[in-house]
């Protein structure tokens, strides 16, 4: 588990949540799902417009550049190998996931 913060891409305020997080081949990556809902979930708008986001994993802190994954289809698979609740939630909606890569900055 992470937590996130992105700046609002409309109110430009600071706007927290913890996600879970997952390590693939180096890479720190996230999966915008919100549980399969049909729409995506805010901080992946946030992202859009303020890709510079920072990062909390356990005691460490760093800023990192939010990319959406440009090989979505091959991590998307691999995230659902380490974490198979994934496949569910992407068959409860007709949206793609997307599959967003944290690029640590500091």
């Amino acid at each position: 588990m992470i937590q996130l913060t992105t700046t609002g891409a409309r109110t430009g305020r600071k706007h927290r949540v913890t996600l879970g997080a997952l390590h693939i081949d180096g890479q720190l990556v996230v999966v915008a799902s919100a549980m399969g809902l049909p729409k995506h979930p805010a901080w992946y708008h946030n992202i859009r417009k303020n890709p510079w986001v920072t990062v909390e994993a356990g005691t460490e802190t760093f800023e990192a550049m939010a990319a959406i994954a440009p090989d979505r289809d091959a991590l998307f698979a691999k995230v659902v190998e380490q974490q198979p609740g994934f496949a569910d939630y992407q068959a409860r909606t007709t949206r793609v996931l997307p599959v967003i890569v944290l690029h640590r900055l500091s």
